[in-house]
């Protein structure tokens, strides 16, 4: 190979150095054939065996309001208590409602009505904050398969229940449609204005149950189809 040479100040030639590409550098590290500018993607990591049938966890709620509502209860009365045990501490009388309520509890017996509705409500409220504690709530939100072990993702029932209506309403002969999504069970009440009954049923049955595996949910809703005449008007 030449050389190429270039000139300098006094007019004499200089050779130029020259970087030799070894055969590894031209090829690159991953082999011949494989340009050096392209990048190696690992795959994202995703569940073994086939995700189709994998159920899917509901969404725990926040429960932002009971909590709250809870935390404001136990601070006043926190605070009221505090309050009364430091005025007797500083050698002032205990507040009324205390020494009210302390002459009520010593007097009233197990069986008095008050006594038995305090405890009810006690109770009904204790029962209410365990049923919060031990389930999920986001009823409204249903499970969707996951293709990732790190991603969860969830479809609320109202868009569920918008992308099925819209799918039986361009069916052939559906004159309106009413959708009613929970989570176990898609009600759908189609009103038909042409056509014969059984052929719009048989398109909604087969339109709505590819709509519902379109929608990707790790427990697809049973479906429940149902077609009848509009109803005469006067």
């Amino acid at each position: 190979m030449s050389e190429p040479q270039g000139f300098d100040g006094s007019g004499n030639t200089r050779r130029l150095p020259v970087l030799e590409k070894t055969n590894e550098d031209a090829t690159g590290t991953n082999g011949p054939g494989r340009p050096l500018s392209d990048p190696v993607h690992d795959p994202l990591p995703t569940l073994g065996g086939d995700t189709d049938g994998a159920p899917g966890r509901r969404f725990w709620s926040a429960r932002r309001v009971p909590a709250a509502l809870l935390a404001l209860l136990l601070l006043c009365g926190a605070g009221a208590f505090l309050y009364d045990i430091t005025a007797v501490r500083a050698d002032r009388p205990a507040m009324s409602w205390r020494r009210s309520l302390a002459r009520q509890l010593a007097q009233r017996p197990l069986d008095d009505t008050w006594v038995l509705v305090g405890a009810g409500a006690a109770v009904a409220v204790g029962g209410w904050l365990l049923v919060l504690a031990v389930t999920p709530g986001l009823r409204g939100v249903l499970p969707m398969r996951r293709a990732h072990t790190d991603v969860r993702a969830g479809l609320h029932r109202a868009a569920a229940a918008m992308v099925l209506r819209d799918r039986a309403v361009e069916v052939s002969g559906v004159q309106s449609v009413r959708v009613r999504m929970t989570r176990t069970r898609a009600d759908i009440r189609a009103v038909c204005h042409f056509r014969e009954l059984d052929d719009v049923r048989a398109d909604l049955d087969d339109v709505l149950a590819d709509a519902i595996r379109s929608l990707g949910l790790s427990r697809p809703p049973a479906l429940s189809v149902s077609v009848a005449r509009p109803g005469r008007k006067g």
